[in-house]
């Protein structure tokens, strides 16, 4: 069970791959928003099980009908990867029939030290993938996320056949969005990495997000800068994950679109404002080369939440700190080692 946010339940899929290639004979059904429907439908063995809590499955009554759906799904035991007031209700009503369960220790205690405001813990806590596996080793189960833990690459979707990339450039995808001020990039200096860029006439941008404020915002850069084309509106989630696998590069906020990319072993510059790695949340498999930090010099409390929803007056613009220049280096440093590696291993190969 893990029924939000976005990044949090794309979190759960290298668990998921990684249990089922230690474990293949068993079924796993998700259950979680609808809408993350398209991330386990590529997980061969794994089925959703839909919590619609803002309709179907709303207020106690909603919850007792999805434990009931759930039972109907005959579990074996439940892995609650959320532990929050709604699945613990479900828990008690799952528990009426005997089903044994397991939930995640968010290490409340320990992010509390970490975002303190003064004598700051400093130190990384344990990733939140890790939590998740902890909570399958407690049903009963060894396990280990691995490298082999990624999805494949699937092919660029037909939808947006007209904005494919030619075969020779370099995909860029561009999350310049998150669910708090506090974790985004200043628009000025996102619109200037958009510049720097398109300097180099083999980028293209892909640029992500949602919703009615962002979707416009999006528009009016792809009309601005001709080497970008901005995805929201215009592909559905199955389609943005089905490009997300074609790219050669995710530049992201600590949000969603980060961890979907590292699922498929795309390199990921993450952006960090009032946030931190340390906190747990990075996405899987990337090197803390690819993180950029705001400057804790000149802003001592971060990380000030664990979420990014709380700050103290004027940290809002701690993101200010990573310069345009220094995302533009990361990206072109990260590209240019995939093409020098791909080099190499052409050569390898045409000499053997």
């Amino acid at each position: 069970m893990r029924l939000s946010a976005l990044g949090d339940v794309a979190m759960c899929v290298p668990l998921i791959l990684a249990f089922k290639r230690r474990y293949p004979q068993w079924q796993v059904t998700v259950v979680t928003k609808p809408a993350f429907s398209a991330l386990f439908s590529r997980l061969p063995g794994v089925s959703v099980l839909p919590a619609d809590t803002k309709n179907l499955h709303k207020g106690l009554a909603g919850l007792w009908k999805l434990g009931r759906e759930v039972n109907h799904a005959e579990p074996t035991c439940i892995a609650d990867l959320h532990n929050v007031l709604r699945t613990r209700i479900l828990r008690v009503f799952l528990g009426l029939s005997g089903i044994p369960y397991r939930a995640i220790d968010k290490g409340r205690a320990e992010k509390k030290r970490l975002t303190a405001p003064e004598n700051k813990r400093w130190e990384p806590l344990k990733t939140t993938h890790e939590r998740y596996a902890d909570v399958f080793r407690a049903l009963g189960f060894d396990l280990a996320i691995s490298e082999k833990d990624r999805l494949p690459q699937e092919n660029w979707p037909a939808a947006l056949a007209a904005d494919q990339a030619p075969k020779n450039a370099r995909r860029i995808g561009i999350a310049p969005f998150a669910a708090h001020e506090g974790k985004c990039y200043p628009e000025a200096q996102m619109k200037e990495v958009l510049r720097i860029l398109g300097q180099n006439g083999s980028n293209k941008m892909y640029l992500f997000g949602g919703g009615k404020w962002e979707t416009h915002k999006l528009a009016q850069w792809e009309s601005e800068f001709t080497h970008c084309v901005a995805l929201a509106g215009k592909a559905s989630f199955s389609e943005e994950l089905a490009l997300i696998s074609n790219l050669d590069l995710m530049i992201s906020m600590d949000s969603g679109n980060g961890h979907l990319a590292a699922l498929y072993g795309i390199p990921v510059v993450t952006l960090w404002g009032v946030t931190h790695p340390y906190a747990g949340f990075a996405p899987i498999g990337q090197p803390a080369s690819h993180w950029l930090l705001a400057d804790r010099v000149k802003y001592p409390q971060i990380p000030t939440s664990v979420y990014g929803n709380k700050w103290p007056p004027g940290y809002e613009k701690a993101m200010e700190t990573i310069t345009p220049e220094q995302v533009c280096t990361l990206a072109d440093a990260i590209l240019d080692g995939q093409k020098s590696s791909q080099a190499t291993t052409t050569g390898e190969s045409d000499r053997k």
